[in-house]
């Protein structure tokens, strides 16, 4: 399991706005190089995100669906990567008096060969690419409704 925090200077509802629109993970998402398709009904409950990830010409093509959702305090998706894996990965966030938003970030890999690797090695290797993710998060969030108003 990885964990990852940011706060991010907006309300819940905005930032929850992001992760309810399917197509803006291509935005943040580190890896996700392409979104080819959102169901209509994301994000609901099974619906998916198909998506390629890596550098042309070697790009995979998948999909990520969704488990859980609580608008606008939870996102718990099922990202797959094929032949390299499965992941759960928990969006939960949190407002904060100040009117900011907690951001917690939750990876935790559930079948192909990194769900081997202990811990601490997936934490060196998810964790960066994590904080990254939610750095363009915060950097998405600020921007978008910064230039709406």
């Amino acid at each position: 399991m990885t964990e990852v925090t940011v706060l991010i200077p907006k309300p819940v509802d905005e930032v929850f706005a992001i992760l309810a629109d399917g197509w803006s993970y291509g935005h943040w998402v580190v890896g996700s190089t392409h979104i080819r398709r959102v169901d209509s009904n994301w994000p609901q409950v099974g619906s998916r995100i198909h998506h390629s990830v890596g550098a042309w010409p070697l790009m995979v093509q998948d999909s990520t669906a969704v488990l859980e959702v609580e608008s606008p305090h939870l996102l718990e998706l099922q990202a797959r990567l094929w032949s390299f894996g499965q992941a759960r990965i928990r969006m939960e966030l949190s407002a904060r008096d100040s009117g900011d938003t907690l951001v917690r970030m939750i990876e935790t890999v559930t079948h192909g060969p990194a769900a081997l690797m202990p811990d601490r090695v997936l934490a060196l290797l998810l964790g960066p690419r994590n904080d990254e993710s939610l750095a363009r998060l915060k950097d998405l969030a600020v921007s978008r409704y910064s230039a709406e108003g």
